[in-house]
């Protein structure tokens, strides 16, 4: 992405410019920040649905059977859920707060979201 913004800008490789001042010129958010922000919106958007529909089963499925061999990768629903310990939020909270689309839009915006 930086790259592009740098050749739409037309910055060549003497000029040095910092990827922060890169996205203040662009009024670009930094890519983590974006991900997290369409996240939030994603879940906001599951919660809302009914809970028989698999989307809104797939956040809360817990397969049995053996795991792959060696390190896990973290999945997205780990990632949401350390989200939602970091938040001091629960499952069922965030179900009753994702009624609610004006939080939701915010949610994506406050710092406590991102790493």
């Amino acid at each position: 992405m930086n790259r592009y913004l740098r050749k739409i800008l037309n910055i060549h490789s003497p000029d040095i410019i910092s990827n922060s001042l890169l996205w203040e010129r662009t009024n670009q958010l930094p890519a983590e920040e974006e991900i997290r922000k369409r996240l939030w919106k994603w879940i906001g958007y599951t919660l809302r649905k009914s809970s028989d529909r698999i989307m809104r089963q797939a956040l809360t499925w817990n397969p049995e059977g053996k795991g792959k061999r060696g390190r896990p990768n973290d999945t997205l629903r780990r990632e949401i859920e350390s989200d939602i310990k970091r938040m001091n939020n629960n499952w069922k909270k965030l179900g009753r707060i994702a009624q609610d689309r004006v939080w939701m839009e915010s949610a994506g915006r406050q710092p406590m979201l991102l790493h």
